[in-house]
């Protein structure tokens, strides 16, 4: 009887590694997605959305496009902040610093701001000296 038993584990075990092995080889010899199971089964017919008697044309939307806000940030340039963006970012560490931090002074700086606040929208940390 633990004879069958254990051979009934390894069998299963080895299909489902079989099992697993296929799916991972036809994910990657299918160039095109698997497509999404269609509710209720084996449905045929497919809606195409219509598009809205009332719904505005291209050129309506594009004359009511506000126009672009002023940059967030700037690249320094040799090396300085330009006039007006003051905040110093260190991309690889994740930190900004505000005149009259620690260490402003000796960080050279990735990025620019001209607020802490743009910083701490673009996921930077304050430094905390």
């Amino acid at each position: 009887m633990r004879c069958w038993l254990r051979r009934l584990c390894w069998l299963t075990l080895l299909a489902g590694a079989g099992a697993g092995a296929y799916t991972v080889w036809l994910r990657r010899n299918t160039s095109a997605p698997a497509a999404e199971p269609v509710w209720p089964p084996f449905a045929t017919t497919t809606q195409t959305p219509q598009p809205a008697a009332d719904a505005p044309t291209a050129k309506a939307t594009e004359a009511s496009t506000p126009a672009a806000p002023p940059a967030r940030w700037m690249a320094p340039v040799d090396g300085r902040c330009p006039e007006g963006y003051t905040v110093k970012v260190n991309d690889s560490s994740g930190i900004y610093h505000v005149p009259g931090g620690r260490f402003y002074e000796r960080t050279t700086p990735d990025r620019c701001y001209a607020g802490a606040d743009d910083a701490l929208a673009d996921g930077y940390r304050p430094a905390k000296a």
